[in-house]
Order: C-alpha cells, then sequence, then structure tokens
C-alpha cells in the first residue's frame, strides 16, 4: 500500500488525489476531536495532575464503588443526577487528583514501602481481621475483589495509601489546637447568667376583636408555611459517655472533700490573699537579726531601703498561697493568724522574712455540702473514661458484625433509649423541648440529615462521650387545609395582635429598667410574679426554649431585654454574668481539643494539597467527566 501511495505521488494528476485525500483525513480528525492529542489529552485521560494522570476507568471504577456503597447504606437505588446534584462526581475527582499530586511527591520524596511492611501492616488493620483479632485472609481477599482489584493490585494500592498517609501525616504532626481557641469555646460553653423576669399575659392588653372568615383566610393565604405539619423523626439512642456511665454515690467524701479544695478557689468563690512585703537575706544569722529589729519596731520599707532593695522586689501585694514559688514561704504566709511577720524560712535562695500587712478572706459562693453532689458526678466521670472507650469498642464491633443497635447495645450491657417523635428543633409534637435529648442539637442536626436504615457515624457529647443513633421513621412535613387549622389561624391572628400590644408595653417596661427602675417594683406594679433563673448557660434548660436563652446573652449584663414565650412576652434583666476561669484538664476542656483538631488537620491538608497541585499544574477534561459518570446520557 505504501508503494502504491509512493508510485501515485509521482505525477501531479496523484500529487492531487493525495492531498485532496489527506484533507478529507485531516477535517475529519478535526471533527472527531483528535485536537485533544495536541492538546494534552487523549480519550482515556481525565484529568493531567504534573506528570501523572487520573485515567478515565480508574475514577469510573472509584465513582461506581462509591455510588454502590452509598446505595448500600441508602438501600435504594441511586441516579447519577442525584450523585451529580450532591457533588458526589467532583468529590470523587478531587480524591483522585489528591492522590496523584501525593504519589509523585512520594516518588520525588523517594519514599517506599517494601511488601513485608504492607503486608504487617494491613494484617494490622481491624478491617481485615476475623472474629478472634488475627488476619483473615478470605476477609481479604473479598474485600480486594469488591474493590475490584487482584490480592496483588490490591497491596500495590495499599502500599501507595501508606505512602500517601506518611506524607500526611508529617504535615500535621504535632500540630495541637491552640490553647486561647479552646479557652474561648469553653468559656462561651459555660459563661453563665442570672436571669430575674417577669412574664406578660395576653390578658395586660385589651382582646382584639374576632376576624371574619374573609380575614381568616386572608390570613392563612399569607402565612401558609406557619400551618404546616412540621416533620417529625422516630429515633432509638444509645449513649456511652462519662457522666452515663459514672457513679458518683461509688465515690467517697475524702475523695471529694479532696477535689473541692483543689478547684473551690477557680470555681466557687475568691480564695484568701494577703498584703504580702518580703526580703530575702543570704544567712539565717542575717535574717534573724533583721526580724529583731522589725519586731523591735523598725520600718519594713526603710530596712529594703537600707538594703538598697527594689520596692517591687520587696511588696508583693496581695497574692494567693499558690502564688509562691517556693511552698514553704506561702505556708508560713498563710500560717499566720493575723497579720504580722513569720520567722525566717530558708529556701534556696536564702533565708526569707516575711511581713503579712492585711488579710482579705476567702469569699465561696458553695460551700462542699452544697458542691457535692456535682463534684462527685465529675469525679464519677473522670473515673469511666477507660470504661467508656472499652464500651465504644465494643459497641462498634458489634455493629461492623451487622447488629442493630439495640443488638449491639445488649451485647454491652446496656440499653437503647426511644423518641418517638423530634422535629428539627429538638421539641416533641406538643412544641416542647425533648429536655433529656442526648447531644442536643447536635444529634438533630445529623438525624435530620440521615435517614431511615443508615448506618450512621456517632455524635460526640460535650463530656467526651458517644451517641450511637438511628432512624427508625420518618414522618413528612405537609400542608394542612384551611378548615383543618382554623382554629389554629383564629388564635394566631389573636396572638399576633396580643403580641404587637405587648410589644410596645415591654418596650416601655425595658427602658425603664435600663434607666435604673427595679424589676420588682413593675411587677409589683403590673400585678405580675417576678422570677429568677439561675446559672442560666447556652444550653437545653427546661422552660425556655433556644431562642429565649439566645436573647438572654444578646443583652449586656445590668441591662434588660424582652423576648417573645408562648405564654405572653417575657420581659428579662440580667442580673449578672459570670465567665468560669479556665481548667485545661476538665474533661470537657480536653473534649473541646479532639473536636477541634480533626478539623484544624483537614485545614492543614487542604493547604498543603491545594499547593501541590498548583505547583505541579492539574488540567481536566469536562468532556470525559460528564462521559465517565454518564451525565450526557442524562442530559
Amino acid at each position: 500500500m505504501l508503494e502504491g501511495l509512493r508510485v501515485a505521488s509521482q505525477n501531479w494528476i496523484g500529487r492531487a488525489i493525495m492531498a485532496l485525500v489527506m484533507g478529507v483525513i485531516v477535517v475529519s480528525f478535526a471533527i472527531w476531536g483528535v485536537g485533544d492529542v495536541f492538546r494534552g489529552m487523549t480519550t482515556q485521560r481525565l484529568a493531567r495532575v504534573g506528570g501523572g494522570e487520573v485515567s478515565v476507568e480508574a475514577y469510573r471504577s472509584a465513582y461506581q464503588n462509591e455510588l454502590r456503597r452509598i446505595q448500600q447504606r441508602m438501600r435504594r437505588a441511586i441516579t447519577n443526577e442525584e450523585a451529580h446534584q450532591s457533588g458526589l462526581d467532583l468529590q470523587i475527582l478531587e480524591r483522585l487528583v489528591t492522590e496523584v499530586a501525593l504519589d509523585q511527591k512520594a516518588r520525588q520524596l523517594q519514599l517506599a514501602v517494601s511488601d513485608e511492611t504492607a503486608q504487617r501492616l494491613l494484617a494490622s488493620e481491624k478491617v481485615f481481621q476475623g472474629p478472634d483479632g488475627k488476619f483473615d485472609a478470605a476477609r481479604f481477599r473479598q474485600i480486594a475483589n469488591d474493590a475490584g482489584f487482584t490480592e496483588r493490585g490490591f497491596l500495590a494500592d495499599q502500599k501507595n495509601a501508606y505512602l500517601r498517609k506518611m506524607i500526611t501525616d508529617i504535615v500535621i504532626a504535632g500540630v495541637e489546637p491552640p490553647k486561647l481557641m479552646i479557652e474561648a469555646i469553653y468559656r462561651f460553653r459555660n459563661e453563665s447568667r442570672t436571669i430575674d423576669y417577669v412574664v406578660l399575659p395576653p390578658s395586660l392588653v385589651a382582646a382584639a376583636s374576632a376576624p371574619s372568615d374573609e380575614e381568616l383566610k386572608k390570613y392563612f393565604g399569607e402565612h401558609e408555611q406557619t400551618f404546616r405539619a412540621k416533620e417529625f423523626r422516630k429515633l432509638t439512642t444509645l449513649v456511652v459517655s462519662p457522666s452515663a456511665v459514672g457513679k458518683p454515690e461509688s465515690v467517697s467524701e475524702e475523695d471529694a472533700r479532696k477535689f473541692y479544695d483543689e478547684v473551690k478557689s477557680k470555681r466557687y468563690g475568691t480564695p484568701e490573699k494577703r498584703d504580702v512585703r518580703q526580703v530575702v537575706f543570704k544567712t539565717d544569722t542575717e535574717a534573724e537579726a533583721a526580724l529583731a529589729r522589725l519586731k523591735a519596731g523598725a520600718d519594713f520599707d526603710a530596712l529594703a531601703a537600707e538594703l538598697k532593695l527594689n520596692p517591687k522586689d520587696v511588696n508583693l501585694g496581695f497574692v494567693e498561697q499558690r502564688d509562691f514559688g517556693d511552698a514553704k514561704v506561702g505556708a508560713a504566709v498563710f500560717a499566720l493568724p493575723q497579720p504580722g511577720l513569720t520567722d525566717p524560712v530558708h529556701t534556696a535562695f536564702g533565708a526569707v522574712v516575711s511581713q503579712v500587712r492585711s488579710i482579705t478572706p476567702a469569699v465561696y459562693n458553695k460551700t462542699f455540702e452544697q458542691a457535692a453532689p456535682e463534684i462527685r458526678k465529675e469525679i464519677a466521670a473522670q473515673r469511666a473514661t477507660p470504661e467508656v472507650r472499652k464500651l465504644q469498642e465494643t459497641i462498634e464491633d458489634q455493629r461492623a458484625s451487622g447488629k442493630t443497635l439495640a443488638e449491639a447495645a445488649k451485647a454491652a450491657g446496656l440499653e437503647t433509649k426511644g423518641y418517638d417523635a423530634v422535629d428539627d428543633a429538638g421539641n416533641d409534637r406538643a412544641g416542647k423541648p425533648i429536655a433529656d435529648l442526648p447531644a442536643g442539637p447536635d444529634l438533630v442536626k445529623a438525624a435530620f440529615a440521615s435517614d431511615v436504615g443508615v448506618d450512621n457515624d456517632t455524635v460526640a457529647t460535650r463530656d467526651g462521650g458517644y451517641v450511637w443513633y438511628e432512624v427508625n421513621a420518618v414522618e413528612p412535613a405537609h400542608q394542612k387545609a384551611f378548615d383543618e387549622v382554623k382554629e389554629a389561624v383564629a388564635e394566631a391572628m389573636r396572638n399576633e395582635a396580643a403580641q404587637k400590644a405587648l410589644t410596645a408595653k415591654a418596650d416601655e417596661i425595658v427602658a425603664k429598667l435600663n434607666a435604673g427602675k427595679q424589676l420588682e417594683d413593675i411587677a409589683k406594679e403590673l400585678g405580675v410574679q417576678p422570677q429568677r433563673a439561675n446559672d442560666v448557660k447556652r444550653e437545653a434548660r427546661p422552660g425556655f426554649n433556644s431562642n429565649v436563652i439566645v436573647q438572654f446573652f444578646e443583652v449586656a449584663p445590668r441591662n434588660a431585654g424582652s423576648v417573645v414565650v408562648d405564654n405572653g412576652r417575657m420581659v428579662f434583666f440580667v442580673r449578672d454574668s459570670t465567665t468560669p476561669v479556665f481548667d485545661p484538664n476538665s474533661i470537657e476542656s480536653k473534649t473541646i481539643a479532639q473536636q477541634l483538631k480533626p478539623a484544624l488537620d483537614n485545614d492543614l491538608l487542604e493547604q498543603y494539597v491545594g499547593g501541590l497541585e498548583k505547583a505541579l499544574g492539574v488540567d481536566i477534561n469536562q468532556r470525559a467527566l460528564a462521559a465517565a459518570t454518564g451525565a450526557e446520557r442524562d442530559r
């Protein structure tokens, strides 16, 4: 054939025919997209990452595997359109691009994993272990086959995964949440306020006239969404937390009292302080002589000036016992029953003579007897932490073996708890907050993002525990007909009119309170009962919905505000606000750090990978992406 082409091109007629044929071929190449070859893309390359690539086949395999996994969890078919709307296609592509970028970085760093090391690491992973905790070869082969690999191919893939993990582990090694961030969250969560309040009932204002049917229908048409039946979910929960597992009754009074003495200065008031001055002498003899002069009437400041000491080094001001660098000096200072002089105390720096000028007694707002219940709970929770970890592992093992939540709980010697109807605000059918709902808003948010039959991740509790949950049933929200809600519409119109009048009255009262008038006097004038709520925090509390609690913290201390409540309008005065001393060793502080660390790790890894991909350069073939996910066929 080639010889024929060479002969044909020897004369001008042959050359003309050959030019025509080649022109047709070039045009056909342009029509069918061969131009991609010259632009660096082929039909088999979906993305180019530096010197590496993501092939269409690798992407299609990863996409189908993930889609199949989601369908198994959801127990229903997921269309390509649904997957695209949820961003699944781009998430898979992003993961594969990241893997290719990290693989190139591993090669650049000349990292490698031997077959022996990879096999040892694989054998140590729980997913490949049988009920006896040992490596299960059959289980390994099954997982490899499900992922579309041969055993050898799966091992090679895992070797690359271990190298990628080695790099990412180095990037986030030693990263810990900043203490300042933990402290800010701790203080935000634990700030407590004392609230004085009165509730203004609708009876304080004139009742509105009864609306006509036309007015009711008009109002209904303008506020249809208000009269929708809310979506409710039936939940089953299992809680394993230090506070739930701990046994406060097992804590002895001696242990509780010791703990109280350690924390009372931080939590329950102000410790004793003493105004102290002191001088350090080189020898005991010099200290004894100086003490004799002071007892004879010599002035302490004059003695310090005579020794040419800096007044700042002599005058310590008001200090607590724990402020002393040498515990013996602090013990001597605080052993004095009244202001006076201590005997010389020998230290590594010399003999110290101290003078106590005045004493400010300790003031505590809780005695040991008052604080004992919460202290016993905290000690019991600290002691229960190892048991919580064991129970968590037991339950996870049961769930991994396909057991239901109830079965897993029974195997661990625990019981689940059910909630027949929970709305997206954590309320029951009557619109009342469910007080004992574990993990509160976090659980509600997770439950409403899940579905019936889905195997869910746990929700963390504040004290470092876990909440497992199942969505047993979903009662969808639906629009109610006018006839169903006619009375409710009339009630809503009456309440709206009453609220407008009550709001105006509440504004007047708030202005008076901010001007200095006492809430008790106003309550007496209105004929309503003043009430007080102590230790109000930013968390669920019986009697107050979330909106009310938010308003309590929107107003500055020693100021007033008002908010709508179920039975009228509340006018409140923030009597005081207490911000707790940060305790970095508390269970809650450690839990906050644990919750923050994954987010910080992810942020750091995103920045690292983003910089790596930018340096390598990433090109995406959008047409190949659409074809690989079937998006072109769906359109």
